[in-house]
């Protein structure tokens, strides 16, 4: 695992990226004089780097959020690494001020980049320049001092779970629930910034409790989010509310519920969401459950959904990518079982130039289409049509995991016995 480099934020004239940022500096920063066109590009750099640290965190300030709003989010995160620096070198008896500043980078690794460590180190920063913040004059700031507290623990929660510590991403989103009612008394929080919040605890804790197999808990932060969603105009956030609940039913055997829970989101993306990618995701998960089910009633439905899925997704995406190519083979493997080995075999030909275009011709795709085709072709009766296609797929595999593999085992197994056919056997004397 990658570590933060805490000590980058301490020196930002001494690497090579100050250098860069200071040029971006000078090409941003604005002429302060009527001559100021005739300085050369060294002079502008001296001149910027002579300023006061109070005048380069305003700029550094600023250029963050520009960067931010432009997506640039490497320069952004360059320029908040330098006002935490800056932040300090000012003043670093300012605790407030520090906590938000090492808030404000933690949020950025965190959303921008994904990088847990050091969005999970910065926030906890934070945290202890806040601790000391309590005993100083920063008491009287409250407001200030809680809208900080509360970043803090969304983004430490939010960095613990991708850093796969549970008990810590729990701890973060309770104290940040906390948090925001102590915030409400306060000063007034709008109605969609507190549930905004509410669901981003919420969806959090879901996260937590599914990790830690608590399913019943889990749920129980589910309702709390369709809840909240109740009144407002977030069909694609509802829908991934239910998702996540079938998820959870599936896991504890309840499949009855789980196509429950699937079949309103259905509803729900089919009825409000613009995006039709949404419903073709949405449409794959319920007709895997419902071939997965027992009762044979399902069966009519699941190939229904398998067929609405691969529209969705050929209007979506379009048939040659994955998403479709994948949703396809999950509906030959529900024709296989239930039978219809002819039009499972007669899709896998279809499908198989698309793989080759999507994974290359020796990837895994094209090799288990392959074996799949072949199969099929054997219990039909088509002996050398079957030689000849688990032939191509042994090569894939022989080149793919080698000659000892399991996988290459079992095809060359195949191709034996294949061989041994006697209408085999002359074709391949002939």
């Amino acid at each position: 695992m990658t570590k933060a480099r805490p000590d980058s934020s301490e020196s930002p004239n001494e690497s090579p990226e100050s250098t860069e940022s200071a040029d971006r500096a000078v090409d941003a920063f604005p002429d302060c004089g009527s001559d100021q066109m005739s300085y050369s590009p060294a002079e502008k750099q001296k001149d910027f780097l002579m300023l006061p640290p109070e005048e380069k965190l305003r700029h550094f300030d600023r250029q963050a959020r520009v960067s931010e709003d432009n997506q640039e989010f490497d320069s952004c995160i360059q320029d908040l690494v330098r006002c935490v620096a800056l932040t300090r070198i000012i003043d670093e008896e300012a605790h407030l001020k520090l906590a938000q500043a090492h808030a404000r980078l933690a949020k950025a690794y965190f959303q921008f980049k994904g990088w847990g460590l050091q969005a999970w180190q910065h926030s906890d920063l934070a945290r202890e320049q806040l601790r000391l913040c309590s005993f100083s004059s920063c008491r009287s700031d409250k407001v200030e001092v809680l809208k900080c507290l509360l970043n803090v623990h969304l983004t430490h929660g939010g960095a613990s779970l991708l850093t796969e510590n549970l008990m810590e991403a729990e701890s973060s989103f309770l104290e940040a629930n906390h948090v925001l009612e102590q915030l409400h008394q306060h000063c007034p929080v709008s109605q969609e910034e507190k549930m905004k919040t509410r669901l981003e605890i919420s969806s959090g804790l879901c996260r937590v409790y599914k990790g830690q197999n608590r399913p019943e808990e889990a749920l129980s932060q589910c309702e709390e989010s369709l809840q909240l969603l109740k009144d407002c105009s977030k069909p694609e956030r509802t829908c991934s509310v239910y998702r996540d609940m079938a998820t959870i039913e599936q896991e504890r055997g309840h499949l009855d519920r789980a196509i429950e829970h699937l079949s309103k989101a259905h509803a729900i993306a089919v009825r409000h969401c613009s995006e039709e990618l949404e419903g073709a995701q949405i449409s794959h998960s319920l007709a895997l459950i419902l071939s997965a089910a027992a009762e044979p009633h399902h069966n009519d439905s699941a190939s229904h959904y398998f067929e609405q899925t691969l529209r969705a997704y050929r209007n979506s995406v379009g048939p040659q990518d994955p998403a479709f190519l994948s949703a396809q083979d999950d509906f030959c493997r529900f024709l296989l079982i239930s039978g219809q080995h002819e039009k499972c075999a007669e899709i896998q030909r279809a499908s198989l130039e698309s793989k080759q275009r999507a994974f290359g011709d020796l990837s895994a795709e094209v090799a288990d289409t392959l074996q799949l085709i072949g199969s099929v072709e054997m219990t039909k009766g088509r002996m050398i049509q079957a030689h000849r296609t688990m032939t191509k797929c042994l090569k894939i595999q022989s080149l793919r995991c080698g000659l000892q593999h399991k996988k290459t085992k079992a095809v060359q197994k195949a191709v034996d016995m294949l061989a041994r056919i006697p209408e085999v056997a002359e074709k391949l004397q002939s």
